[in-house]
């Protein structure tokens, strides 16, 4: 199968991460697309994530009734911080029967080369690439696909904020999720 790895903090998991994953499988040849919730990202300070299991569930929430999507922890127990070409490699390893494609904003084209190994992840794995505001492109190369997608400008920071601010974050996040932050009090 060919799998399309969305990487992320899902900080927390909200509709725009929802569409972008269901149009990458949609309407590419990706089979399934898997989740890795990253417990820390070698660009994001630790301090602002809630714990990783928190995130976790949060994903598994989100996704439960998608038969095309799943939730890894696979980064939970590799070194911190966790890079990407480590993550693609140990899942290479695992599951050799899988084909894996790694999903990106078109933001992260502007510093995909400060990534380790950036040139390994272009050459063995590939890049499905969908639309964010001030999109970049590599021009020309065969590993990078770009995917037509809505522009989702929907950010976790002003869900988190608005949670701590007692604002209603309807329709931004699943109703599941939603649920499990306001039971456990996440945010405030």
């Amino acid at each position: 199968m060919k799998i399309g790895l969305f990487f992320g903090s899902f900080n927390p998991i909200h509709i725009g991460h929802l569409v972008i994953a269901n149009v990458m499988q949609d309407r590419t040849d990706l089979d399934e697309v898997w989740f890795v919730v990253s417990p820390q990202n070698p660009f994001k300070k630790q301090s602002a994530l809630l714990h990783e299991f928190d995130r976790l569930k949060m994903v598994e929430l989100a996704i439960a009734d998608h038969f095309y999507f799943r939730a890894t922890d696979v980064e939970f127990r590799m070194p911190r911080p966790s890079y990407t070409v480590d993550t693609l490699a140990f899942l290479s390893d695992k599951y050799p029967q899988h084909q894996f494609k790694l999903i990106v904003g078109a933001d992260n084209l502007t510093h995909f080369q400060k990534w380790k190994n950036h040139e390994v992840i272009l050459e063995q794995y590939g890049l499905y690439v969908y639309p964010r505001p001030g999109e970049k492109k590599l021009p020309g190369h065969p590993n990078i696909r770009y995917v037509e997608a809505p522009l989702m400008e929907i950010s976790a920071t002003y869900i988190r904020d608005s949670i701590r601010q007692g604002h209603s974050v309807r329709y931004l996040l699943p109703e599941a999720v939603e649920d499990y932050i306001r039971d456990k009090k996440l945010y405030q």
